[in-house]
């Protein structure tokens, strides 16, 4: 393949994602109940103000809410390791290119590009899981005050945003994760991102939709 077609594929699969997330997120703010993060969303806001309202469910709650703190963890776990993989194995490639370069400005490639978003959308998915992690702990603290207390009424409002928030970047992180897997097929052959990347859209456009069918009246 030559530079150009090299270039194409590479700019094709970013494009393509970016693309889809930035239609996601405007069908998101235009009708958020066809949207499953949106949806989801509003559901775990449903959760925390129905948990709230009944008595002695505080175990219940707190138990709800450490399997979400788990599940997150171990997703930043592995953003963790795949960003430390990632900076290992392109640290030297691009410790050439800044340092060798004539003009002093550095030789953008394919590759380079193709290392530079993957490793942006790792540290992203890291951050947005310590997020989640903190707006998850904050939550449980709030859910394991007693139900009726004065101090639980009091930090109602906050518990309803910190747990919407928590779900949302839960949701960012693992859609970063997922969108890694178009990037390492670029690495493997440029012309394979392009086909990742739809397979990779296709299956999460399915898991975006979300049926108001399958709520009950």
């Amino acid at each position: 393949m030559n530079n150009l077609s090299i270039w194409l594929a590479v700019l094709t699969t970013v494009a393509m994602l970016l693309v889809y997330e930035i239609a996601q997120f405007i069908l998101s703010q235009r009708n958020p109940t066809i949207i499953a993060r949106t949806a989801h969303a509003h559901l775990r806001e449903q959760w925390f103000e129905a948990i709230s309202r009944q008595p002695n469910s505080e175990i219940l709650a707190v138990q709800a809410l450490r399997n979400s703190l788990m599940s997150t963890t171990v997703m930043a776990s592995t953003a963790v390791l795949g960003l430390m993989g990632t900076v290992t194995l392109a640290a030297p490639s691009l410790n050439a290119t800044f340092n060798h370069t004539a003009t002093g400005l550095p030789l953008l490639t394919p590759k380079m590009v193709i290392e530079l978003v993957l490793l942006a959308l790792l540290f992203a998915s890291l951050i947005a899981s310590a997020m989640s992690i903190r707006y998850y702990s904050h939550v449980s603290f709030i859910s394991s005050i007693p139900v009726g207390s004065a101090e639980r009424q009091r930090w109602m409002p906050v518990g309803r945003v910190y747990v919407r928030r928590a779900g949302i970047m839960y949701s960012w992180a693992l859609r970063h994760l997922i969108l890694v897997a178009p990037l390492l097929a670029s690495l493997l052959h440029p012309l394979a991102g392009p086909l990742v990347s739809a397979v990779v859209i296709a299956l999460l456009y399915t898991l975006d939709r979300f049926d108001q069918k399958l709520q009950q009246p």
